[in-house]
């Protein structure tokens, strides 16, 4: 009997348990409010397009923001047993994409569609069940204690909760719009692809126009005045892009710099004099560099000519530089730089701001905000502020250098600038730069020979150049190469000495000269000098037929009379003389280091 009356109350605790599970489900799945994610954009205008197309085909369509510039569109809200079956349902009529998902309502931020409407995230109402049955009646939820429960929390709305005017109260709001606030209504219409006129804060045919095509758009009625309502919805729009951005003033008294910044997506590092470096935060890639010197016009040209070199500067791009400033800017399909940087007062300030490539609106949003706000205030960046991380070959101030894939060494042959170098070193090259810095064209090239003539995009005025020997040197005299050994570690070419050996190549060639000496592949395309200065002719990469392995000691270099003689066949006139007087070492170096040039290919 015992026994008996335990198991009854076992299977009673059993049942009892069961509902109260199935009730506390009930009401969970009754508060587990959730979107269906459709679809993700990049730009609000798109995100516009996007929701303004679903919603011409399905219900419930809703836009939020999803921060750091991307915008979702949504279906909902639902219940999370309503959206499982409404995403079933799209899925297999193909009216949703396929990879479209599920979400709760606290993934999504500010919404922006239907315009004027901000969803509290209430679930849809449930269609009434078959009442015949009573055993289908869902459960009733329990009443939430307004005390014990907080309601779900909702995003602040995009529009702000503002009656709506009439024509004559829109327009009488209108008037009293300061000049800058029309100003900010063109910009947001402009922006918003309405408008293509001046900015001007004249609201004429032109303004009036496309603030009825924005209305349209918007499902407002098309008046052409904006209320006081239609104008925070427009401006909404247009801040919209800027979220996640983090914008604030920042007033920085080491460099004597003030200015927004994007603090969202980058945050201070360190200073590398003349540079204050913000380095990305999350992972966007986004930079800022505050730049901050003491200086005259010639510090302003060499921090120009410096800035070049820099990997985060890319070499395509528009370039503007005179004795009050310059500004760089460089896109590849990496990134878009834009640097803005001029001298006042003995003070060179500026700043630059890097971006990712294909996210134009944004980053020129955040531009214009950093460039209406950047303000000079009292300091100048101490030039002794350099850490010991920022000090290395291949960086500037901290900032890393961008790097050719191969480099070597040329030499002036002509007044204007023309080069000669090693056909060998720039076959393939995307571009050739004379010393890192002025960009040059290849002009003709001799593969026999393996040299090339390079001529400089602008016009350079080189102190010296070279002179060929006309006459042949007896064999064993001392000769000398001019390079660049190190690739471009040193800031000027070294001398490498040692002797002629021979008038022919290993195999009889006779276009080149066999050299005793040890030249490293740097050196490759800079001129063999006799004692004298005078050029015998152009190092040559060393090759050994056969793929045989030579000597340290054996280098080549091509004939300076064939040399002369291409040179000549191609309109170029170098200057030839006879042997010289011999230099002291230092006075054939000084000489070396004026007509020499490394030569990169990129």
């Amino acid at each position: 009997m015992i026994q008996r009356l335990i198991s009854v109350f076992f299977a009673m605790v059993l049942v009892v348990a069961s509902t109260l599970a199935q009730h506390g489900a009930s009401a969970q799945a009754a508060d587990d409010i959730v979107f269906i994610q459709v679809e993700a954009r990049t730009s609000l205008a798109s995100a516009q397009d996007s929701v303004r197309d679903y919603s011409g085909r399905l219900p419930d369509v809703n836009g939020f923001a999803l921060g750091g510039g991307w915008y979702g569109i949504a279906l909902g809200p639902y219940t999370r047993a309503q959206a499982e079956a409404q995403l079933n349902a799209l899925l297999q009529a193909r009216r949703i994409p396929a990879d479209s998902y599920i979400e709760p309502r606290e993934t999504f931020g500010q919404q922006f569609w239907p315009v004027g409407v901000n969803n509290d995230g209430a679930p849809v109402v449930p269609v009434p069940q078959d009442t015949a049955d009573p055993a289908a009646q869902p459960t009733p939820a329990p009443q939430a204690d307004p005390v014990a429960e907080a309601p779900v929390t909702a995003p602040e709305p995009v529009v702000p909760a503002i009656p709506e005017e009439t024509l004559q109260e829109a327009r009488a709001s209108e008037r009293a719009l300061t000049r800058e606030e029309r100003d900010a209504l063109q910009i947001a219409l402009q922006w918003a692809g309405f408008y293509e006129g001046a900015i001007d804060g004249a609201f004429g045919p032109g303004t009036r126009g496309s603030m009825s095509r924005w209305q349209e758009a918007n499902n407002f009625d098309p008046t052409g005045v904006l209320s006081t309502r239609q104008r925070a919805v427009l401006l909404g729009q247009y801040n919209a892009v800027l979220d996640g951005m983090g914008m604030e003033l920042v007033q920085d008294a080491r460099t004597g710099i003030a200015m927004e910044l994007p603090l969202g997506v980058v945050e201070f590092d360190r200073y590398e004099s003349p540079f204050a470096i913000y380095k990305p935060r999350g992972d966007l890639g986004a930079r800022v560099i505050l730049v901050s010197q003491p200086g005259d016009a010639g510090n302003l040209a060499g921090l120009y000519e410096i800035m070049q070199t820099l990997e985060i500067i890319p070499v395509e791009g528009e370039r503007r530089r005179d004795a009050r400033g310059f500004t760089i800017t460089g896109q590849n399909d990496r990134i878009v730089t834009r640097f803005e940087v001029g001298l006042q007062n003995g003070e060179i300030k500026g700043f630059g701001l890097v971006w990712p490539a294909g996210d134009e609106e944004r980053r020129t949003r955040v531009l214009k905000i950093m460039q209406d706000s950047y303000t000079r205030i009292d300091g100048v960046l101490d030039p002794a502020l350099v850490s010991d991380d920022g000090q290395a070959v291949d960086l500037v101030s901290g900032l890393k250098v961008r790097t050719a894939k191969a480099s070597a060494t040329g030499f002036f042959i002509e007044a204007r600038g023309t080069v000669l170098t090693s056909a060998a070193l720039v076959a393939g090259c995307e571009r050739v730069t004379l010393n890192g810095v002025h960009d040059a064209r290849v002009m003709v090239v001799n593969e026999e020979l393996g040299i090339a003539v390079l001529t400089p995009v602008e016009q350079l005025a080189p102190r010296r150049v070279a002179q060929f020997r006309s006459g042949e040197l007896r064999l064993q005299s001392e000769v000398a190469v001019a390079g660049f050994s190190f690739g471009g570690v040193l800031t000027a070419p070294t001398l490498t000495f040692g002797t002629l050996e021979d008038l022919r190549g290993l195999g009889g060639e006779d276009r080149i000269k066999r050299l005793a000496l040890s030249a490293l592949p740097g050196d490759v395309g800079g001129p063999v000098f006799d004692s004298g200065g005078t050029v015998l002719g152009m190092l040559l990469p060393k090759e050994a037929p056969g793929g045989r392995v030579l000597p340290e000691q054996v280098s080549f270099a091509a004939k300076g009379e064939m040399i002369l003689d291409f040179l000549r066949d191609n309109g170029i006139q170098p200057v030839a003389r006879g042997g010289l007087t011999p230099l002291a070492p230092e006075d054939l170096t000084n000489l070396a280091a004026e007509m020499t040039v490394l030569v990169s290919c990129w």
